[in-house]
């Protein structure tokens, strides 16, 4: 009984853990998996879509709502939504990745290419997102093992439904069989609408996402995946470099120009935008969006019953169950209330440290008994004996 309790332990420390090292294997070895199939409900959409079963693929993320969409291209080669899922676990709250170990899911643009599919994933499935890219490691910003991955449980990764990365697998598989060498995925932070941006327009990442949301846009006007390019420590989308010239990530970006077709509609929706914005921004005034923090959006799940026989089956909510708008007043005094309680807390450490020295061993101090009184020369004389012959000692 110890060692099946030893054994179950450990593997739900391996599988709760970061995402451990993927070894990358052949795509086409399915060892102990059942056979990759699409449900007849995805066939029948790609049938109606007029979708090709082996034509290119590409996914949208969308931390907030929790949300994985998978977009393939139809007859005209423009991208129209497929299928969607719900994210069932992400770690981290909103904003890219930055570090090894700060448990942040990443959010950017990434290729994935037929050799970071791993069939053979401790997480059942899994494929791993190309954390970091140009863009991440022109900021020098790391991490390792960054996964869409099966088993329903993340530390940095996006994690699904066996179910549903089974699928999402086979829709990878046929795009590859029929010539695609990479599929885009756009990790955003939520859908790039003037109202969102509006509603987290006081978030410290929201330069970031600015720049993000130009190639979200240029998707929404297109439905084609933007060619992306970095330079100066930026994303650029749809950019045409000037003869002789090339990007790069940490270099001064080259003179551009944008297809007339994508600067005249990008134009329009421009505009389009701010006009919702400015309507947006009036409608949260005095307000600002709470977002929460992980183990808020777990307890907004955490009734709900386990749909897997994983032991690490630990699904995460999503941001809009547990977030609020609340005052500004309000949320600036529970900001308030909140460093007060953390100053207290680092006071109350502080203090149980002090009182654990003064309850250590003394170091030891000479010894305080007064010594008794030195004897006198005259004492020490008189108790000399004689200096007599040893035969007279007995006498």
């Amino acid at each position: 009984m110890r060692f099946k309790a030893f054994v179950i332990m450990a593997f739900a420390a391996t599988m709760l853990s970061a995402c451990q090292q993927e070894d990358v294997l052949d795509v086409s070895r399915l060892q102990g998996k059942p056979e990759l199939r699409l449900t007849n409900a995805t066939l029948s959409r790609m049938k109606a879509l007029n979708m090709d079963r082996n034509s290119p693929i590409m996914i949208r993320i969308f931390k907030e709502e929790g949300v994985m969409e998978v977009w393939k291209a139809n007859a005209s080669n423009r991208y129209a939504l497929l299928k969607s899922y719900q994210i069932c676990a992400w770690s981290g709250m909103l904003g890219p990745k930055k570090k090894e170990g700060d448990r942040q899911a990443p959010e950017g643009f990434y290729d994935i290419t037929k050799a970071q599919m791993n069939p053979n994933s401790r997480y059942y499935l899994a494929f791993n997102i190309g954390y970091p890219n140009a863009y991440d490691r022109s900021l020098n910003r790391g991490g390792t093992n960054l996964m869409v991955h099966g088993a329903c449980s993340s530390s940095g990764c996006y994690s699904m439904t066996d179910a549903q990365v089974q699928e999402i697998f086979a829709l990878a598989n046929d795009a590859f069989a029929g010539g695609q060498q990479a599929f885009q995925i756009q990790a955003l932070p939520f859908r790039m609408t003037a109202d969102n941006m509006a509603r987290h327009k006081n978030s410290p990442n929201i330069d970031f996402w600015k720049m993000l949301k130009i190639g979200y846009d240029q998707f929404e006007i297109s439905h084609r995946p933007p060619v992306v390019n970095v330079c100066n420590h930026t994303y650029v989308f749809n950019q045409i470099a000037a003869p002789g010239q090339s990007f790069n990530p940490s270099g001064a970006c080259p003179a551009t120009s944008t297809p007339p077709e994508m600067a005249q509609a990008y134009s329009a929706y421009e505009a389009k935008y701010n006009t919702d914005y400015a309507a947006a921004e009036k409608k949260y005034a005095g307000y600002i969006w709470d977002e929460p923090t992980e183990a808020q959006r777990k307890a907004a799940v955490a009734g709900l019953k386990k749909k897997s026989t994983d032991l690490a089956f630990a699904p995460t909510g999503n941001g809009l169950q547990a977030g609020k708008l609340v005052k500004i007043e309000e949320f600036q005094a529970e900001e308030q209330k909140r460093a007060q309680t953390e100053a207290d807390k680092a006071l109350a450490e502080a203090a149980i440290k002090a009182v654990e020295k003064t309850k250590r061993a003394p170091v030891p101090q000479a010894n305080p008994i007064v010594p008794a009184a030195q004897p006198t020369t005259a004492s020490i004389a008189s108790n000399v004996p004689e200096n007599r012959p040893f035969w007279k000692l007995w006498n």
